[in-house]
């Protein structure tokens, strides 16, 4: 069993967060530009004020992040990451579609954006998601609430 947690605000939390994004997406990133840590630093920090933060855990292990933040009419799902032994083992399934049923309830539509290189892609169409604008490096998805 999965289940989501809100990160404490504290370095650790930080530094966790920030791992997960590394291990996670970071050969994606690489692919394309290059790992600047500087520049992730400062990005990762720009989103850990912005988003809400989630741990994701399971067997009381953390072993990854979701940010979760309600807008007045979506629910955005960004910094989904699960460390690389978890990965493939329908624990992000898992997790969306905790996050999916709660939109649902809500009746509200969740939108996500994804590299457009980044096998995650399938994930979230098989999902329900669909693309629903672009720009160079990302696809903006939604899925329509039910």
């Amino acid at each position: 069993m999965v289940h989501v947690e809100p990160m404490e605000r504290d370095a650790d939390s930080f530094e966790f967060a920030l791992a997960a994004k590394k291990e996670a997406l970071g050969p994606h990133i690489t692919r394309r530009w290059g790992w600047d840590e500087g520049l992730q630093r400062k990005t990762h920090s720009e989103r850990w004020q912005a988003k809400h933060f989630f741990r994701i855990i399971r067997e009381g292990v953390a072993i990854g992040t979701v940010a979760i933040d309600d807008a007045p009419d979506h629910l955005r799902v960004g910094e989904f990451y699960l460390l690389s032994t978890f990965q493939g083992k329908g624990i992000g399934s898992e997790v969306l579609t905790m996050i999916l049923r709660d939109a649902d309830s809500k009746h509200l539509p969740v939108r996500l954006e994804c590299l457009k290189w980044n096998p995650a892609l399938r994930f979230y169409k098989r999902h329900g998601f669909v693309v629903t604008h672009e720009s160079e490096a990302h696809f903006f998805m939604e899925r329509p609430s039910r």
